[in-house]
């Protein structure tokens, strides 16, 4: 009996060392979340669609590079704040010239004049003079308009004062002590376009005053969308400029005046980033047009998973402009789009790498990787083990006893 047990354990040993075997064997292949430290530091130069992957340990003069060639956008720096539009008369604005004439003589109409004892007509006082309206003006393609008894008269690019004086000096000779005042009667220049996430698509005619960015937002309803969530673009000729709507409310002097042919346009962008791995959570979290830094998201997402995470193994995925890290690394140009992967490596064991986080930026899009700390593998070695080798070896406790 003592020798059938003794055969029995045995074989049951040797079935415990060969799943081991087989245990040891498949631990490269255990479940995990994601690659492993020493895996995304050695993807270094390896292609990926046409490019090469840069992978940056970032520090201090990373940051510097990246803020030196994305700054943040700046409405004032960009187009500057120009001054009121005034009353600068286009070509296609419509005009409406008023006349006065000192009596009794009149050029344009006539004078209510009361009746004296010699039959001769005297003016009774300047109440009794009537304004003489001429028919709407409409500035032609060459910029000018027809007025009676003063013949064509230069009017775009002028302002309306500057027009009614050249008239006035044109009727001196022929009118008795004539006032003009000249009004835009329809703006058809100085307008701007406002369109996107608004209640009201407009376009909206500029006034004397000088109608600044959140003027015309107002006048187009106000956005459909949570503020944190908008961006504003402004187009002006050739140039185009984006910020975020909470940022320009925020500070005043992005606040700036616009100009005539100006195209506002409020963009929704719900920024996000993703966050896999070793984290509290993998998740998708969104964040403010404003910006975020990495500190910043290492708080959204919960931090480092303590029992799993390495803090060595922190790692922001990203696509980069092609040239950005050049003189540290040549990447090249990643497909049509043109554009590199780069994968941001941040140690924090490091406590420099706290005062670091606090200014490298999070873009929409990025991907936070935190992968598992190597004791974490092995525990999990440990409990697969422990899974197979504790039924045999209660197997072989009940065989022996």
């Amino acid at each position: 009996m003592t020798s059938m047990h003794f055969s029995i354990g045995l074989c049951v040993r040797m079935c415990t060392v060969s799943v081991l075997g087989v245990a040891l064997a498949g631990c490269a292949t255990m479940p995990a979340s994601g690659p492993e430290t020493s895996v995304i530091s050695n993807t270094e130069g390896q292609p990926v669609a046409g490019a090469k992957v840069s992978v940056v340990t970032v520090t201090d003069a990373v940051i510097g590079k990246l803020k030196a060639i994305d700054p943040p956008s700046n409405f004032l720096e960009t187009f500057g704040d120009v001054g009121p539009n005034g009353n600068i008369v286009g070509r296609g604005d419509g005009l409406s010239i008023t006349i006065w004439e000192a009596p009794p003589a009149v050029l344009f109409g006539t004078a209510m004049s009361s009746p004296t004892g010699g039959g001769q007509a005297v003016v009774a006082n300047a109440a009794n003079v009537r304004p003489t309206d001429l028919p709407a003006q409409i500035v032609g393609t060459d910029g000018k308009i027809e007025v009676p008894f003063a013949g064509s008269v230069q009017a775009a690019g002028r302002t309306t004062q500057d027009i009614a004086q050249d008239i006035v000096s044109r009727l001196q000779s022929k009118a008795h002590d004539p006032q003009v005042i000249v009004r835009i009667s329809e703006n058809s220049t100085a307008n701007i376009t406002i369109v996107g996430e608004v209640a009201n698509s407009v376009r909206m005619p500029l006034t004397a005053k000088g109608e600044r960015l959140l003027d015309a937002l107002a006048s187009a309803g106000g956005v459909k969308q949570p503020v944190g969530k908008m961006t504003v673009q402004i187009t002006r000729g050739q140039r185009v400029e984006a910020m975020p709507l909470q940022a320009v409310i925020r500070d005043f002097r992005q606040n700036i005046r616009l100009k005539e042919d100006d195209v506002v346009t409020l963009l929704f962008q719900p920024y996000s980033f993703t966050v896999l791995g070793a984290a509290k959570s993998n998740q998708e979290i969104p964040f403010e047009g404003t910006g975020l830094t990495l500190s910043q998201a290492l708080g959204r997402m919960g931090g480092l998973e303590d029992q799993r995470a390495n803090p060595r193994g922190v790692f922001i995925f990203r696509f980069e402009e092609p040239g950005l890290l050049r003189g540290d690394h040549q990447p090249e140009a990643l497909g049509a789009d043109r554009r590199t992967p780069v994968i941001y490596r941040v140690d924090m064991r490091d406590p420099k790498t706290l005062f670091v986080a606090q200014s490298f930026p999070i873009k929409d899009k990025d991907v936070i990787y935190i992968s598992n700390a190597p004791l974490a593998d092995f525990s999990k070695f440990l409990q697969v083990v422990s899974q197979i080798v504790y039924p045999i070896a209660a197997i072989e406790n009940a065989v022996v006893f």
